[in-house]
């Protein structure tokens, strides 16, 4: 289930991120939590399984559309079917916007499909982390 970011959990966001973002250290993360907490247009949200944070997917609205930023998934599940549950969830609550994906997202999914080469479309702006 896709529920939105509280700051009681930006730990798990840390963590969550941390194994997507380019940028690794405290401090980066921290400043990439930031720009989800205040800027508007960018929302952040956790996927649960029962009471289990096992995702996270960072999403940045823009004009008739959203970008996925960050897409995470905790190793200890299913990467692929969690991802795309997380993915169908958003797509499901963004009704009637076109979905893009980061540079990065397209990659982690093409990974998830043990794709050798980035083969799924993506905006060509690259995430901020």
């Amino acid at each position: 289930m896709l529920t939105k970011y509280k700051k009681t959990y930006k730990k798990v966001a840390m963590g969550l991120l941390s194994l997507v973002a380019s940028r690794k250290s405290v401090k980066d993360l921290q400043e990439l939590i930031l720009s989800y907490e205040e800027k508007p247009e960018r929302q952040l949200f956790f996927w649960k399984e029962g009471e289990n944070i096992t995702g996270l997917i960072g999403v940045e609205k823009r004009d008739g559309h959203y970008v996925i930023l960050h897409l995470s998934v905790n190793p200890s599940y299913p990467g692929e079917e969690t991802g795309y549950k997380i993915i169908e969830s958003l797509r499901q609550q963004m009704a009637g916007q076109e979905m893009r994906l980061s540079r990065e997202t397209a990659l982690f999914l093409a990974k998830c499909r043990n794709m050798t080469e980035d083969l799924m479309p993506y905006h060509e702006e690259q995430a901020i982390s």
